[in-house]
């Protein structure tokens, strides 16, 4: 059975390469445009095994909306990737502490990706 993944990106160009890339490599992915739109995501898809977000969108951001996925039991310990431009240590830490379990800065390659991808999925 195919691991499926919701992305949330508020660039369409972006959740479209991420999309394509990992439907290549195997994997179902869900798309969401922003934290709010990912939380819709994720109470429609229960079966979401990763999440990949941008750190910077509107409506809500991506802390925020790790914030608010780490407030369910359900979603405690739903790896959380951060896909972002931002490299500096304060965002990292600050996304630690909210939750994540990883972070990559784009740009990023697609076996990278995978890489992180194939660690923390199982």
């Amino acid at each position: 059975m195919k691991k499926n993944i919701l992305i949330i990106d508020d660039s369409e160009s972006i959740r479209e390469v991420i999309a394509s890339g990992l439907e290549t490599a195997g994997y179902s992915v869900v798309k969401g445009i922003n934290g709010e739109d990912g939380l819709l995501c994720l109470q429609n898809n229960p079966d979401v095994e990763l999440i990949i977000t941008d750190l910077n969108m509107p409506v809500m951001d991506g802390i925020t909306f790790l914030k608010e996925v780490r407030k369910s039991d359900k979603h405690k310990y739903l790896p959380v990737i951060i896909l972002t431009t931002e490299s500096q240590e304060a965002k990292k830490q600050e996304a630690r502490n909210a939750g994540a379990t990883g972070w990559i800065i784009k740009p990023f390659s697609r076996e990278k990706l995978i890489n992180v991808i194939k660690k923390v999925v199982r």
